[in-house]
């Protein structure tokens, strides 16, 4: 009996360690993901968000939420990213994670310090009088994030974050956990969503 659960245990272990295998998600990047995200993860282009040091739990997440599940829609629609993920295996996706989590993040930075103040008082401390709470909460104050719950945001382009909190608050972008996000969102004005996000971009 003991021969029979150490042998489980073992065919658990291998299981774990080939579902996550940064070297091979190393090869899937270069093959797939490079071309947009570059192959380390450090995107140059506003467009294609920043990977690089990212979550893994998160990146995981996002890529099985591209992807179509059971005849329905996929959770986040996207036009470029759902073909890229519809031939992944899980081993695949969790490989990916794994290998752009541990890549070194060369962050973006704020280019309009005005709005990054005000995005500072509303990371902080919200806004009072739309009762916004304070990315903090969430996200950590130096933008780390929570793993395995909450994204890191420091150094991501502010162009990028500007774009996905207005998916949230416009619901084109559905796939937060309980609609957390468009929650949040849904309080904020144009100039509050700018602020926030020239202010992550210039985290560290």
């Amino acid at each position: 009996m003991l021969r029979v659960l150490a042998l489980g245990a073992l065919v658990m272990v291998a299981a774990t360690t080939a579902a996550q295998n940064p070297a091979r998600g190393q090869r899937i990047a270069q093959q797939v993901c490079a071309a947009c995200h570059a192959a380390d993860g450090n995107s140059v282009a506003a467009t294609n968000p920043k990977i690089a040091g990212q979550v893994p739990e998160y990146l995981h997440k996002q890529l099985n939420d591209f992807r179509p599940q059971a005849g329905k829609k996929a959770a986040r629609e996207n036009a470029v990213m759902t073909p890229m993920v519809s031939n992944l295996s899980e081993d695949d996706m969790q490989s990916l994670a794994a290998y752009f989590a541990g890549q070194k993040l060369r962050p973006a930075a704020a280019a309009d310090k005005d709005l990054a103040v005000l995005g500072q008082k509303i990371w902080r401390g919200g806004i009072a009088e739309s009762k916004t709470p304070a990315c903090a909460g969430c996200h950590g104050p130096a933008g780390a994030g929570i793993p395995a719950q909450y994204p890191r945001l420091a150094g991501q382009f502010a162009e990028y974050l500007a774009a996905q909190l207005k998916g949230f608050r416009e619901g084109t972008r559905a796939n937060d956990v309980n609609g957390i996000m468009r929650g949040v969102a849904a309080r904020m004005t144009e100039r509050e969503i700018q602020a926030v996000a020239q202010y992550a971009a210039g985290l560290r």
